[in-house]
Protein backbone atom coordinates (compact mmCIF):
# COMPACT_ATOMS: atom_id res chain seq x y z
CA UNK A 1 0.00 0.00 0.00
CA UNK A 2 1.45 3.19 -1.11
CA UNK A 3 1.98 6.16 1.96
CA UNK A 4 2.76 9.55 1.50
CA UNK A 5 4.34 11.52 4.75
CA UNK A 6 4.32 15.01 4.16
CA UNK A 7 6.68 17.13 6.19
CA UNK A 8 4.17 17.38 9.07
CA UNK A 9 3.67 14.13 9.27
CA UNK A 10 0.38 13.71 7.76
CA UNK A 11 -0.34 10.01 6.42
CA UNK A 12 -1.74 10.00 2.68
CA UNK A 13 -2.44 6.08 2.44
CA UNK A 14 -4.21 4.50 -0.29
CA UNK A 15 -7.09 3.41 1.96
CA UNK A 16 -11.07 3.86 2.32
CA UNK A 17 -11.35 6.18 5.37
CA UNK A 18 -14.76 5.81 5.96
CA UNK A 19 -17.22 2.33 5.20
CA UNK A 20 -14.81 0.04 3.67
CA UNK A 21 -15.64 -2.51 0.87
CA UNK A 22 -16.53 -6.06 1.91
CA UNK A 23 -15.63 -8.95 -0.63
CA UNK A 24 -19.15 -9.53 -1.61
CA UNK A 25 -20.96 -5.76 -0.75
CA UNK A 26 -22.50 -5.99 3.21
CA UNK A 27 -20.11 -3.29 3.28
CA UNK A 28 -20.90 -1.62 0.14
CA UNK A 29 -24.77 -1.81 1.07
CA UNK A 30 -23.60 -0.06 4.34
CA UNK A 31 -22.32 3.04 2.07
CA UNK A 32 -25.15 2.83 -0.13
CA UNK A 33 -27.43 2.67 2.40
CA UNK A 34 -26.21 6.28 3.26
CA UNK A 35 -25.43 7.25 -0.19
CA UNK A 36 -28.82 8.03 -1.57
CA UNK A 37 -27.88 11.26 -3.29
CA UNK A 38 -30.17 13.87 -3.27
CA UNK A 39 -32.12 15.40 -6.77
CA UNK A 40 -30.85 17.97 -9.01
CA UNK A 41 -31.08 21.11 -7.95
CA UNK A 42 -34.16 23.12 -9.08
CA UNK A 43 -33.39 25.35 -11.79
CA UNK A 44 -29.41 24.67 -12.37
CA UNK A 45 -27.85 26.57 -15.44
CA UNK A 46 -24.58 25.24 -15.14
CA UNK A 47 -23.27 22.99 -18.37
CA UNK A 48 -21.28 20.07 -16.26
CA UNK A 49 -23.38 17.44 -15.08
CA UNK A 50 -20.34 15.71 -13.39
CA UNK A 51 -16.60 16.54 -12.36
CA UNK A 52 -13.47 15.48 -12.16
CA UNK A 53 -11.13 16.75 -8.97
CA UNK A 54 -7.74 16.07 -8.80
CA UNK A 55 -6.15 16.95 -6.12
CA UNK A 56 -1.87 17.02 -5.79
CA UNK A 57 -1.09 16.37 -2.59
CA UNK A 58 2.42 18.13 -0.70
CA UNK A 59 1.89 21.71 -2.05
CA UNK A 60 3.00 21.93 -5.92
CA UNK A 61 5.21 24.56 -6.66
CA UNK A 62 3.74 27.08 -9.07
CA UNK A 63 7.04 29.60 -9.87
CA UNK A 64 8.20 26.00 -11.50
CA UNK A 65 5.30 25.20 -12.91
CA UNK A 66 2.26 27.26 -14.42
CA UNK A 67 3.76 30.52 -13.15
CA UNK A 68 7.24 30.74 -14.15
CA UNK A 69 9.10 34.09 -13.45
CA UNK A 70 12.07 34.42 -15.98
CA UNK A 71 12.95 37.49 -15.74
CA UNK A 72 13.62 37.35 -11.61
CA UNK A 73 16.68 36.63 -9.75
CA UNK A 74 18.40 33.30 -10.07
CA UNK A 75 17.46 32.66 -6.34
CA UNK A 76 13.88 33.15 -7.51
CA UNK A 77 13.30 31.54 -11.10
CA UNK A 78 14.83 28.39 -10.66
CA UNK A 79 15.80 26.41 -12.99
CA UNK A 80 13.38 25.73 -15.70
CA UNK A 81 12.52 28.36 -18.68
CA UNK A 82 8.94 28.92 -19.99
CA UNK A 83 7.74 27.73 -23.00
CA UNK A 84 4.86 29.05 -25.88
CA UNK A 85 1.77 27.13 -25.44
CA UNK A 86 -1.06 26.35 -28.31
CA UNK A 87 -2.88 29.79 -26.64
CA UNK A 88 -1.31 33.15 -27.79
CA UNK A 89 0.25 35.00 -25.09
CA UNK A 90 0.10 32.15 -22.21
CA UNK A 91 3.58 30.08 -21.41
CA UNK A 92 4.08 27.01 -19.12
CA UNK A 93 6.97 25.45 -17.27
CA UNK A 94 9.33 23.27 -20.54
CA UNK A 95 8.43 19.96 -18.70
CA UNK A 96 4.93 20.67 -19.57
CA UNK A 97 5.11 20.08 -23.53
CA UNK A 98 1.68 17.97 -23.72
CA UNK A 99 -0.26 20.39 -21.47
CA UNK A 100 1.54 23.22 -23.25
CA UNK A 101 -0.25 21.52 -26.53
CA UNK A 102 -3.83 21.89 -25.22
CA UNK A 103 -3.97 25.05 -23.40
CA UNK A 104 -6.46 26.25 -25.08
CA UNK A 105 -8.53 23.28 -23.28
CA UNK A 106 -8.16 24.70 -19.19
CA UNK A 107 -7.57 27.82 -17.81
CA UNK A 108 -4.52 28.95 -15.27
CA UNK A 109 -5.34 30.51 -12.79
CA UNK A 110 -2.45 32.60 -11.04
CA UNK A 111 -2.39 34.44 -7.63
CA UNK A 112 -4.60 32.37 -6.26
CA UNK A 113 -3.82 33.48 -2.25
CA UNK A 114 -4.54 32.28 1.35
CA UNK A 115 -2.64 32.56 4.57
CA UNK A 116 -2.91 28.52 5.72
CA UNK A 117 0.83 26.95 5.68
CA UNK A 118 0.01 23.53 7.08
CA UNK A 119 -0.88 20.58 5.21
CA UNK A 120 -4.25 19.67 7.17
CA UNK A 121 -5.49 23.38 7.07
CA UNK A 122 -4.31 23.92 3.21
CA UNK A 123 -5.92 21.08 1.98
CA UNK A 124 -9.07 21.60 3.85
CA UNK A 125 -9.40 24.80 2.73
CA UNK A 126 -8.73 23.83 -1.18
CA UNK A 127 -11.32 20.71 -0.92
CA UNK A 128 -14.01 22.76 0.22
CA UNK A 129 -13.75 26.12 -0.56
CA UNK A 130 -14.55 27.26 3.10
CA UNK A 131 -11.98 28.34 5.54
CA UNK A 132 -11.45 25.41 8.27
CA UNK A 133 -13.39 26.29 11.74
CA UNK A 134 -12.21 24.10 14.86
CA UNK A 135 -16.16 23.52 15.65
CA UNK A 136 -16.90 22.50 11.83
CA UNK A 137 -16.13 20.01 9.51
CA UNK A 138 -17.26 21.21 5.73
CA UNK A 139 -17.89 18.71 3.46
CA UNK A 140 -15.84 18.34 -0.06
CA UNK A 141 -16.92 19.03 -3.37
CA UNK A 142 -17.38 15.59 -3.83
CA UNK A 143 -20.11 15.14 -0.92
CA UNK A 144 -22.09 18.48 -1.49
CA UNK A 145 -22.12 17.13 -5.59
CA UNK A 146 -22.83 13.53 -4.33
CA UNK A 147 -26.25 15.10 -2.34
CA UNK A 148 -26.96 17.64 -5.22
CA UNK A 149 -26.68 15.93 -8.79
CA UNK A 150 -28.21 12.55 -9.01
CA UNK A 151 -26.72 9.37 -10.40
CA UNK A 152 -27.38 6.43 -11.71
CA UNK A 153 -28.39 3.61 -9.48
CA UNK A 154 -25.62 0.91 -9.76
CA UNK A 155 -23.03 3.56 -9.70
CA UNK A 156 -21.21 5.01 -6.44
CA UNK A 157 -21.96 8.77 -6.99
CA UNK A 158 -18.39 10.10 -5.80
CA UNK A 159 -15.86 7.72 -6.59
CA UNK A 160 -11.82 8.47 -5.35
CA UNK A 161 -8.91 6.91 -6.73
CA UNK A 162 -7.20 5.92 -4.87
CA UNK A 163 -8.02 7.89 -2.38
CA UNK A 164 -9.31 11.42 -0.97
CA UNK A 165 -8.91 14.43 1.78
CA UNK A 166 -12.36 15.18 1.23
CA UNK A 167 -14.62 14.15 3.37
CA UNK A 168 -18.88 14.29 4.00
CA UNK A 169 -18.05 16.53 7.09
CA UNK A 170 -21.47 18.15 8.36
CA UNK A 171 -23.45 16.33 5.61
CA UNK A 172 -23.21 12.95 7.30
CA UNK A 173 -21.16 9.82 6.15
CA UNK A 174 -24.20 9.08 3.58
CA UNK A 175 -21.84 11.58 1.14
CA UNK A 176 -18.92 10.25 1.80
CA UNK A 177 -16.28 8.76 -0.95
CA UNK A 178 -16.45 5.36 -2.36
CA UNK A 179 -12.63 5.41 -2.26
CA UNK A 180 -10.53 2.56 -4.69
CA UNK A 181 -7.87 1.91 -2.19
CA UNK A 182 -5.48 1.54 -5.59
CA UNK A 183 -4.43 2.63 -8.62
CA UNK A 184 -5.13 1.06 -12.12
CA UNK A 185 -2.30 -0.19 -14.12
CA UNK A 186 -2.20 -0.15 -17.67
CA UNK A 187 -3.07 -3.11 -19.84
CA UNK A 188 -4.44 -4.89 -16.63
CA UNK A 189 -8.01 -5.35 -15.75
CA UNK A 190 -9.06 -2.99 -12.22
CA UNK A 191 -9.75 -4.89 -9.49
CA UNK A 192 -12.24 -2.81 -6.97
CA UNK A 193 -13.53 -4.99 -3.76
CA UNK A 194 -17.25 -5.08 -3.92
CA UNK A 195 -17.54 -4.86 -7.89
CA UNK A 196 -15.48 -6.71 -9.64
CA UNK A 197 -16.29 -10.01 -7.61
CA UNK A 198 -12.84 -10.92 -6.63
CA UNK A 199 -11.85 -13.71 -4.53
CA UNK A 200 -13.45 -16.23 -6.51
CA UNK A 201 -16.72 -15.52 -5.79
CA UNK A 202 -19.38 -15.86 -8.66
CA UNK A 203 -22.86 -13.62 -8.91
CA UNK A 204 -24.48 -16.86 -8.43
CA UNK A 205 -22.34 -16.91 -4.90
CA UNK A 206 -23.52 -13.61 -4.43
CA UNK A 207 -27.35 -13.92 -4.87
CA UNK A 208 -26.94 -17.19 -2.28
CA UNK A 209 -25.23 -14.62 0.19
CA UNK A 210 -27.89 -12.07 -0.61
CA UNK A 211 -30.83 -14.69 0.04
CA UNK A 212 -29.06 -15.58 3.83
CA UNK A 213 -29.12 -11.67 4.25
CA UNK A 214 -32.87 -11.75 3.33
CA UNK A 215 -33.37 -14.44 5.55
CA UNK A 216 -31.20 -12.74 8.60
CA UNK A 217 -32.97 -9.49 7.97
CA UNK A 218 -36.49 -10.77 7.87
CA UNK A 219 -35.60 -13.14 12.01
CA UNK A 220 -34.53 -9.95 13.54
CA UNK A 221 -36.45 -7.16 12.28
CA UNK A 222 -38.74 -7.96 15.03
CA UNK A 223 -35.97 -7.97 17.54
CA UNK A 224 -34.23 -4.64 16.34
CA UNK A 225 -37.00 -2.79 15.35
CA UNK A 226 -36.04 0.47 13.02
CA UNK A 227 -32.24 -0.52 13.91
CA UNK A 228 -29.88 1.32 10.79
CA UNK A 229 -27.91 -2.00 10.55
CA UNK A 230 -31.30 -3.85 9.79
CA UNK A 231 -32.77 -1.67 7.52
CA UNK A 232 -29.81 -1.42 5.64
CA UNK A 233 -30.07 -4.97 4.77
CA UNK A 234 -33.49 -4.26 2.44
CA UNK A 235 -33.52 -1.48 0.51
CA UNK A 236 -29.85 -0.60 0.23
CA UNK A 237 -28.47 -3.71 0.29
CA UNK A 238 -30.54 -3.93 -3.41
CA UNK A 239 -28.52 -1.12 -4.80
CA UNK A 240 -25.39 -2.73 -3.75
CA UNK A 241 -26.78 -5.80 -5.07
CA UNK A 242 -27.92 -4.08 -8.62
CA UNK A 243 -24.09 -2.58 -8.48
CA UNK A 244 -22.35 -5.81 -8.32
CA UNK A 245 -24.78 -7.16 -10.85
CA UNK A 246 -24.33 -4.43 -13.12
CA UNK A 247 -22.29 -5.18 -16.48
CA UNK A 248 -21.96 -1.57 -16.35
CA UNK A 249 -20.31 -0.84 -13.46
CA UNK A 250 -17.42 -3.28 -13.54
CA UNK A 251 -16.88 -2.04 -17.19
CA UNK A 252 -16.64 1.32 -15.85
CA UNK A 253 -13.75 0.32 -13.46
CA UNK A 254 -11.99 -1.88 -16.45
CA UNK A 255 -9.68 0.50 -17.89
CA UNK A 256 -8.11 -2.81 -19.95
CA UNK A 257 -11.56 -2.17 -22.00
CA UNK A 258 -10.89 1.31 -23.17
CA UNK A 259 -9.67 2.42 -26.84
CA UNK A 260 -5.94 2.18 -27.99
CA UNK A 261 -6.91 5.80 -29.17
CA UNK A 262 -7.37 6.94 -25.62
CA UNK A 263 -5.11 4.82 -23.63
CA UNK A 264 -2.37 6.04 -26.19
CA UNK A 265 -2.78 9.76 -24.30
CA UNK A 266 -1.68 8.76 -20.98
CA UNK A 267 1.72 7.18 -19.94
CA UNK A 268 2.02 3.95 -17.63
CA UNK A 269 2.24 5.48 -14.18
CA UNK A 270 -0.68 5.23 -11.53
CA UNK A 271 -1.65 8.87 -11.53
CA UNK A 272 -2.32 9.14 -15.45
CA UNK A 273 -4.01 5.33 -15.07
CA UNK A 274 -5.97 6.92 -12.33
CA UNK A 275 -7.18 10.19 -14.32
CA UNK A 276 -7.71 7.19 -17.23
CA UNK A 277 -10.17 5.12 -14.88
CA UNK A 278 -11.81 8.82 -14.24
CA UNK A 279 -12.76 9.31 -17.50
CA UNK A 280 -14.34 5.99 -17.73
CA UNK A 281 -16.59 6.68 -15.05
CA UNK A 282 -17.60 9.73 -16.38
CA UNK A 283 -18.67 8.37 -19.27
CA UNK A 284 -20.61 5.51 -17.26
CA UNK A 285 -22.37 8.10 -15.43
CA UNK A 286 -20.71 8.53 -12.04
CA UNK A 287 -21.40 12.34 -10.95
CA UNK A 288 -17.76 13.19 -9.31
CA UNK A 289 -14.09 11.57 -9.13
CA UNK A 290 -11.55 12.44 -7.24
CA UNK A 291 -7.83 11.76 -8.34
CA UNK A 292 -5.12 12.38 -5.99
CA UNK A 293 -1.17 12.16 -6.78
CA UNK A 294 1.27 13.23 -3.86
CA UNK A 295 4.88 13.50 -3.69
CA UNK A 296 4.57 17.65 -3.90
CA UNK A 297 6.12 18.18 -0.53
CA UNK A 298 9.72 19.08 -2.21
CA UNK A 299 11.36 21.04 0.57
CA UNK A 300 14.85 19.16 -0.60
CA UNK A 301 15.76 18.45 -4.40
CA UNK A 302 12.92 20.22 -5.69
CA UNK A 303 14.17 20.48 -9.48
CA UNK A 304 15.26 16.89 -9.85
CA UNK A 305 12.01 15.76 -8.20
CA UNK A 306 9.60 17.62 -10.76
CA UNK A 307 12.22 17.09 -13.37
CA UNK A 308 12.39 13.44 -13.53
CA UNK A 309 9.50 12.16 -12.16
CA UNK A 310 6.60 15.00 -10.58
CA UNK A 311 5.90 16.77 -14.35
CA UNK A 312 6.19 14.07 -16.67
CA UNK A 313 3.51 12.58 -14.81
CA UNK A 314 1.50 15.39 -14.66
CA UNK A 315 2.06 16.38 -17.70
CA UNK A 316 0.75 12.78 -19.37
CA UNK A 317 -2.04 12.72 -16.39
CA UNK A 318 -3.51 16.09 -17.10
CA UNK A 319 -3.35 16.24 -20.71
CA UNK A 320 -4.77 12.99 -21.02
CA UNK A 321 -7.25 13.84 -18.65
CA UNK A 322 -8.27 16.51 -21.31
CA UNK A 323 -7.41 15.03 -24.36
CA UNK A 324 -9.71 11.88 -23.44
CA UNK A 325 -12.91 13.63 -22.33
CA UNK A 326 -12.80 15.93 -25.44
CA UNK A 327 -12.65 12.87 -27.51
CA UNK A 328 -15.89 10.90 -25.59
CA UNK A 329 -17.62 14.17 -26.26
CA UNK A 330 -17.70 14.86 -22.12
CA UNK A 331 -15.67 18.04 -21.96
CA UNK A 332 -18.07 20.40 -22.08
CA UNK A 333 -20.46 18.66 -19.44
CA UNK A 334 -17.46 17.83 -17.14
CA UNK A 335 -15.90 20.57 -15.14
CA UNK A 336 -12.34 19.57 -13.94
CA UNK A 337 -10.39 21.28 -11.09
CA UNK A 338 -6.88 20.97 -10.39
CA UNK A 339 -5.15 22.34 -7.25
CA UNK A 340 -2.81 21.52 -4.18
CA UNK A 341 -3.05 22.80 -1.10
CA UNK A 342 -0.55 25.78 -1.58
CA UNK A 343 2.54 26.69 -3.58
CA UNK A 344 5.63 26.96 -2.63
CA UNK A 345 8.42 29.69 -1.35
CA UNK A 346 9.53 31.79 -4.56
CA UNK A 347 12.69 31.98 -3.00
CA UNK A 348 15.04 28.67 -3.46
CA UNK A 349 16.55 27.62 0.24
CA UNK A 350 19.52 25.99 0.67
CA UNK A 351 18.59 22.25 0.09
CA UNK A 352 17.74 23.16 -3.20
CA UNK A 353 14.19 23.04 -2.74
CA UNK A 354 10.96 25.20 -1.75
CA UNK A 355 9.11 25.48 1.31
CA UNK A 356 5.60 25.97 2.11
CA UNK A 357 3.65 28.98 0.54
CA UNK A 358 -0.11 29.84 0.32
CA UNK A 359 0.50 33.49 -0.14
CA UNK A 360 0.84 32.66 -3.80
CA UNK A 361 -0.29 29.06 -6.31
CA UNK A 362 -2.05 28.11 -9.22
CA UNK A 363 -4.70 26.18 -10.47
CA UNK A 364 -6.31 24.99 -13.14
CA UNK A 365 -10.08 24.92 -13.97
CA UNK A 366 -11.88 23.77 -17.70
CA UNK A 367 -14.82 21.78 -19.25
CA UNK A 368 -18.33 22.21 -17.92
CA UNK A 369 -18.19 25.20 -19.89
CA UNK A 370 -15.64 27.17 -18.09
CA UNK A 371 -13.79 29.08 -21.00
CA UNK A 372 -10.22 27.53 -21.38
CA UNK A 373 -7.11 29.43 -23.17
CA UNK A 374 -6.41 31.81 -20.77
CA UNK A 375 -4.57 33.03 -17.91
CA UNK A 376 -6.82 34.66 -14.78
CA UNK A 377 -5.02 36.23 -12.02
CA UNK A 378 -0.98 37.09 -12.35
CA UNK A 379 1.49 37.28 -9.03
CA UNK A 380 3.73 39.94 -8.63
CA UNK A 381 7.64 39.85 -10.63
CA UNK A 382 9.11 37.12 -7.90
CA UNK A 383 5.74 34.73 -7.55
CA UNK A 384 5.68 36.02 -3.92
CA UNK A 385 1.53 37.15 -3.72
CA UNK A 386 -1.29 38.68 -5.68
CA UNK A 387 0.09 41.06 -8.17
CA UNK A 388 -2.53 43.71 -6.85
CA UNK A 389 -4.96 43.52 -3.85
CA UNK A 390 -5.84 39.83 -2.28
CA UNK A 391 -5.67 37.37 -5.38
CA UNK A 392 -8.58 34.54 -6.12
CA UNK A 393 -9.37 32.89 -3.12
CA UNK A 394 -10.21 29.58 -2.69
CA UNK A 395 -13.55 30.58 -1.94
CA UNK A 396 -14.13 32.27 -5.33
CA UNK A 397 -12.49 29.07 -7.14
CA UNK A 398 -15.07 27.03 -5.48
CA UNK A 399 -18.16 29.50 -5.89
CA UNK A 400 -17.16 28.55 -9.80
CA UNK A 401 -16.61 25.55 -9.86
CA UNK A 402 -20.07 24.67 -8.23
CA UNK A 403 -21.55 27.56 -10.91
CA UNK A 404 -20.26 25.47 -13.34
CA UNK A 405 -22.10 22.50 -11.86
CA UNK A 406 -25.05 24.38 -11.24
CA UNK A 407 -25.24 24.21 -8.14
CA UNK A 408 -26.10 27.14 -6.11
CA UNK A 409 -23.23 27.76 -3.88
CA UNK A 410 -25.50 30.26 -1.51
CA UNK A 411 -27.80 27.31 -0.35
CA UNK A 412 -27.68 26.59 3.07
CA UNK A 413 -27.73 23.43 4.78
CA UNK A 414 -28.43 22.64 7.84
CA UNK A 415 -25.57 20.89 10.27
CA UNK A 416 -26.97 17.87 12.96
CA UNK A 417 -27.47 20.87 15.40
CA UNK A 418 -29.66 22.88 13.07
CA UNK A 419 -27.54 25.27 12.18
CA UNK A 420 -27.55 26.77 8.98
CA UNK A 421 -24.11 26.97 6.72
CA UNK A 422 -24.08 28.11 3.20
CA UNK A 423 -21.87 25.71 0.84
CA UNK A 424 -19.52 28.25 -0.14
CA UNK A 425 -19.77 31.17 2.51
CA UNK A 426 -17.45 34.18 1.04
CA UNK A 427 -16.98 33.39 -2.33
CA UNK A 428 -17.84 34.79 -5.84
CA UNK A 429 -17.86 33.53 -9.40
CA UNK A 430 -14.88 34.73 -11.56
CA UNK A 431 -16.80 36.24 -14.52
CA UNK A 432 -13.72 35.67 -16.77
CA UNK A 433 -14.31 31.52 -16.90
CA UNK A 434 -17.70 32.31 -18.04
CA UNK A 435 -17.41 34.94 -20.06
Amino acid sequence: MATNRTCDGVLRRDFLKVGALGGFGLNLAGYLRLADAGEVAPGRTGKATSAVFVNLGGGPTHIDTFDLKPDAPAEYRGEFRPIDTNVPGVRICEHLPKLAKCADKFAVLRGVSHSLAAHEFGTKYMNTGNRPLPSLEFPGFGAVVSKELRGPKDLPPFVAVPNTPQVAGYLGVEYAPFSTTNAPRKGQPFSVRGITLGGGLTVAEIERRRSLLTDLDTAFRGFEGDSDLVNGLDKFSQRAYDIIRSPRSREAFDIARESPSVTGLFNESPFAQSCLLATRLVEAGVKFVSVSSGGWDTHNDNFKALKTRLLPDLDSALSGLFLALEAKGLLETTAVFVTGEFGRTPKINPRAGRDHYPRAMFVLLGGGGMKGGQVIGASDDKAMGPASGDGISPDDVAASFYHSLGVDFHKEYRTPTGRPVAIVRYGSVIKELFA
